[in-house]
C-alpha cells in the first residue's frame, strides 16, 4: 500500500474507518495489535473517563504506521478464531473495552469486545 492510500484510509472518521476494519478483517480473517518487548500488549487508557481500550487494525502496515517513533512496539498478527475463542472472552472478563482502527483524528469508534465479533460475523456471512 503507498504512502497515499495509507493517509487517505486514516484520514476517514472514526465510523468509516470502523466500516473499513469490518470488511478488511472478514475478508482476511486477522487482526492486528501492538505488543511491547516483553510481550504485552498495547492497552490505552482515556483521560476523560478512565476507560482502557485495547487498539486494533486491519493490517500490520496500519499498526506499524502508528507505533512509528517507538522503539519498543511490534506489531503481531492475531488469527479471527484465536481472537474470537481467546481474546473477546479475556477482554470481557477485564472490562478491556476494543478502539477499532485508530487514525489521524480524534474519532476512534470504542465497542465492547462481545459487539465487535457480532459484527465481524455478520461482515464475514457476506463473503
Amino acid at each position: 500500500m503507498d504512502n497515499q492510500a495509507l493517509t487517505q484510509l486514516l484520514s476517514l472518521d472514526g465510523e468509516e474507518r470502523y466500516d473499513h476494519f469490518l470488511s478488511l478483517v472478514a475478508e482476511e480473517r486477522e487482526i492486528w495489535i501492538l505488543v511491547n518487548s516483553e510481550n504485552r500488549f498495547l492497552k490505552i487508557a482515556s483521560d476523560e473517563d478512565g476507560m482502557q481500550y485495547l487498539p486494533v487494525w486491519p493490517a500490520e502496515v496500519f499498526a506499524l504506521n502508528y507505533a512509528q517513533g517507538s522503539d519498543d512496539l511490534t506489531p503481531l498478527c492475531i488469527t479471527l478464531p484465536d481472537f474470537f475463542r481467546k481474546w473477546v472472552p479475556g477482554l470481557s472478563r477485564d472490562g478491556l473495552e476494543v478502539g477499532v482502527f485508530p487514525g489521524l483524528d480524534s474519532t476512534l469508534w470504542i465497542t465492547e469486545a462481545e459487539e465487535l465479533k457480532r459484527d465481524l460475523q455478520d461482515a464475514m456471512s457476506d463473503f
